[in-house]
């Protein structure tokens, strides 16, 4: 047994020494091989057809709950989102320069802001604010 383990563990020319046959070419390698490659393809058609159908079903599926919950497609929703960020916001820093609101830098409205201030507070404490005022 020790020798016959030998003989397949050996090198590939063992066999050949001791008068074994030589392994000859199969005339039929080529077509063989034709065959396993065009049974490769199939199977890979196969496969491919069923993932389509799969995923043909899937998408049926999803559009049934879009429409029953009102939702959009995800390519759709990203689009619009895309879209309203391309667009400037209202209170965006790149929006172009608009002309001072009331009330911001006119400085007679700024005068009479601090007279009311002044107004609600104390005697003492007006008067001095007053004095620093003018």
């Amino acid at each position: 047994a020790v020798f016959l383990l030998r003989l397949s563990c050996g090198p590939p020319d063992v066999g050949k020494m001791l008068g074994g046959e030589e392994k000859e070419e199969d005339p039929d390698a080529a077509k063989k091989e034709e065959e396993r490659q065009e049974a490769l393809r199939q199977q890979e058609e196969e496969r491919k057809a069923k993932y389509s159908k799969m995923e043909a079903e899937r998408e049926s599926m999803r559009q049934g709950i879009r429409d029953k919950y009102g939702l959009k497609k995800r390519e759709v929703a990203e689009a619009e989102a895309a879209a309203a960020a391309e667009e400037p916001a209202a209170g965006s820093l790149t929006r172009p320069k608009q002309a001072v609101p009331k009330g911001c830098g006119d400085e007679e409205e700024e005068e009479s802001i601090m007279d009311t201030v002044v107004k609600y507070l104390p005697g003492p404490l007006q008067e001095k604010v007053t004095g620093w005022l003018k």
